[in-house]
This record gives structure tokens, C-alpha cells and sequence, in this order.
């Protein structure tokens, strides 16, 4: 009997990306992942140029070739002059390295003529922020924002999410679109250590005056609860002005190897987002050891529920009471780290990147529908609300 024939797999991906927070480092793990399958992969990056260090961590990943623009994001400031320069810079990469696969890390560009398949991540985007953060819609500016992700997302071949809760709101906002399946971020186990001694602290990460990461809810563990909450994270607020969480200790933005240190050596890591459509820092922290404290948000039940504590986000007393629980409970508090360890190993980098190949070799064979022409309104209509 012949062996069954192997799933196709693309030559070329042709990928975008930004590079502030956390799709930089999940395209290059995903980027990791499939040239160690053979796969080249050429990253578009926009927005901020990368930083030597990304451009070194780019460069050290053989098989991955990085072109670089400045072009804004669709999510930023009167963005769509940059947004259509954008597109016709992607169809020139497309004619020059001729992908089998474009995978694209946001929405607007996904209504290009492409030549290959077009698959589109959903990591976040403005509503689903808003509503989570605000309560409400964003304001009659974001219309035209709104009207891009809809034609975007109608458009794909394939819209994949991280999280089945993020998927499902992403629907509800902008659907219906064609084919959807989740596939869960993921990170190296390799580069984590969670047997290191543990100190007497705890860590949380994220900018202190972001209203989505709700890192205030944490002042009053800060000043009365037995440990440090120390913050990695820029405390600058968007006007240049220091605004740190009084009664924590800020750490300043932090290198990779620099915050996995911290989380190595960390006893608890604590996330009191109101908005996080997966938590790459949650699962690193898990990866590290630690004990996880964690918003009671639908993405961080799905993900860890069973393996961490939770906290209602805007309960800064009870923030306070479970972090001095864990603080004065060493058994619970080792039972709850490796719960998270044992859970973070469903979140591999090589779970992450099979899901890709499998979802690759699906457009490739034709297994994923075509979106219908029908569902792909104007990028110029307003959405209702």
C-alpha cells in the first residue's frame, strides 16, 4: 500500500505585520516555524520601522526575508493614503517573490487583486476595542475604518482568529464572512525557564496608562498587599508625561530577554486586561512558571480556565485579596503554576505553526470556499451599526 501523499505546501508566503506589541513577535515565531519547514517567508513590515534588536531576531531566521516601509496602519490617525500606497507596494512584493499563500496580519488589503489566496488574521481592531474598553461604538471618525475590516474580512479566502470568543465577536461586528477557523497563538516552550528559584513578587506587563490592560486596578494590592507588583511596560502616557501606577515599581519598556527574565524569576504574573483577544505575555508568563492571576474575560476563560485565578477587571479589592491569598499560600500557588505550565503546552510554537500549514494546504487543494462576490461591500460604505 503507497503511502498517503503529503499536503501540499506553499514555496512562498507573503506576510504582513507591524511591529509594536505582540503580531511582531507571533510572525516571527509563525516565520520560525514554517522556514524550518522549507517555506520562505517574505515579511512586509508597516507602521514603525523595526528596532535593531527586531531587525537582528529577523535576520536570525533563515528562510525569512524582511522588506520594510513606513506606510501608517489602517487603525491610525487618517491612515488611507498610506493604506492605499500600501497596496500597491504588496502587489509589487507579490510580482516580485510570486507567493503561493498571502497572509495578512490586518483587514483593508485583503480586497486586492492578489494573485494567490489571501488569509487574514484577526488579532484585534477598534470596535471589538471599544466595546470591550468604552462600552460603546467608536465615534462617526472610525466610519471608514469600520467599512475597510468589513470589506477586508468579507473578502478573504480565510479569516482565521486566535481564540473561538475573539472569532465569534468578530462575526457578530462584521459578518458574515466566508470560511473561519481559530488557531491558537503560540510560543517555544525552549525559551522559557520555569524551573528557576521563584521571588517573592509579582509582574504584570503592559503600558500603565492603557486603558485596555487596566493596570490601575492593581494600586491597591501595590500599596497594601505583602508583595511587589512590579510593571514591564512604558509608563509614559502618549504626551511624554510618567504615569506609573502609584504603589507598584515600574520596570520601563523591556527587551525579550530582559522580560523573560523577570517572568522567570516572578512568583505571580497578574493581567487585569478588560480587552485581550489572546494574551501572548499571559502564555510566556504560564511558560515561565509562574502563577496566573487573570481578568475574568471570555478569552481568558477559554484559554485558561482551570489553570489560573480570576479577578473581575474592575475589582481592585479583589485584585488585592487574590494576589495576598497566593502571596501567603505556597501550595496553592505552586498547584496554580503548574496547572498554567501543563495548559501552556496546548499553545506550542509547533501547534501554531501546523495549524498554518494545514489552513495553507487548504486553499492551496481548494478546500476553503471562495468568499461570495455578493458579501464584499464597497471600501467606501458605511457599515451600519
Amino acid at each position: 500500500m503507497s503511502a498517503a501523499a503529503a499536503p501540499p505546501a506553499p514555496r512562498c508566503v507573503l506576510m504582513t505585520a507591524d511591529t509594536v506589541g505582540g503580531v511582531w513577535h507571533y510572525a516571527l515565531e509563525l516565520a520560525r516555524g514554517l522556514t524550518g519547514r522549507g517555506i520562505v517567508v517574505a515579511l512586509a513590515t508597516m507602521g514603525r520601522p523595526p528596532t535593531p534588536d527586531q531587525r537582528a531576531a529577523a535576520r536570525a531566521v533563515d528562510g525569512l526575508v524582511l522588506e520594510v516601509s513606513g506606510y501608517a496602519l489602517e487603525w491610525m490617525r487618517d491612515p488611507w493614503a498610506d493604506v492605499e500606497a500600501a497596496g500597491d507596494w504588496l502587489l509589487r512584493l507579490e510580482k516580485r517573490y510570486r507567493p503561493q499563500i498571502v497572509h495578512l496580519n490586518g483587514y483593508a488589503h485583503a480586497t486586492l487583486p492578489f494573485a494567490a489566496p489571501v488569509l487574514v488574521v484577526a488579532h484585534s481592531c477598534v470596535r471589538t476595542w471599544f466595546q470591550a474598553v468604552k462600552g460603546a461604538e467608536p465615534g462617526d471618525e472610525w466610519i471608514r475604518y469600520r467599512a475597510e475590516v468589513t470589506a477586508g474580512l468579507r473578502a478573504a479566502d480565510l479569516v482565521v482568529a486566535p481564540t473561538m470568543s475573539f472569532l465569534a465577536d468578530m462575526a457578530t461586528l462584521y459578518g458574515p464572512f466566508g470560511e473561519a477557523r481559530t488557531i491558537r497563538n503560540g510560543r517555544d516552550a525552549a525559551d522559557y525557564d520555569p524551573t528557576r528559584p521563584k521571588a517573592p513578587q509579582v509582574l504584570a506587563a503592559g503600558r500603565a496608562w492603557d486603558e485596555a490592560k487596566k493596570l490601575r486596578v492593581l494600586q491597591s494590592a501595590g500599596l497594601r498587599g505583602p508583595w511587589p507588583i512590579r510593571i514591564a511596560g512604558d509608563a509614559h502616557g502618549p504626551e511624554g508625561r510618567a504615569q506609573p501606577v502609584p504603589g507598584t515599581e515600574p520596570l520601563g519598556l523591556l527587551g525579550p530577554d530582559r522580560l523573560r527574565e523577570e517572568m522567570a524569576r516572578s512568583a505571580v504574573f497578574a493581567a487585569p486586561a478588560l480587552y485581550e483577544p489572546f494574551g501572548l505575555g499571559v502564555l510566556e508568563a504560564a511558560l515561565s512558571g509562574c502563577a496566573l492571576v487573570l481578568s475574568d474575560i471570555r478569552t481568558f476563560r477559554e484559554l485558561w480556565d482551570g489553570a489560573a485565578a480570576f479577578c473581575p477587571p474592575d475589582d481592585s479589592e479583589a485584585w488585592a485579596a487574590a494576589l495576598a491569598d497566593l502571596a501567603a499560600d505556597d501550595a496553592r500557588r505552586k498547584r496554580l503554576a503548574a496547572a498554567a505550565l501543563e495548559r501552556a503546552q496546548r499553545y506550542s510554537a509547533e501547534a501554531m505553526v501546523r495549524g498554518y500549514a494545514d489552513a495553507y494546504a487548504d486553499l492551496l487543494t481548494g478546500a476553503v470556499a471562495p468568499p461570495p462576490v455578493a458579501a464584499q461591500p464597497s471600501p467606501t460604505t458605511e457599515v451600519p451599526l
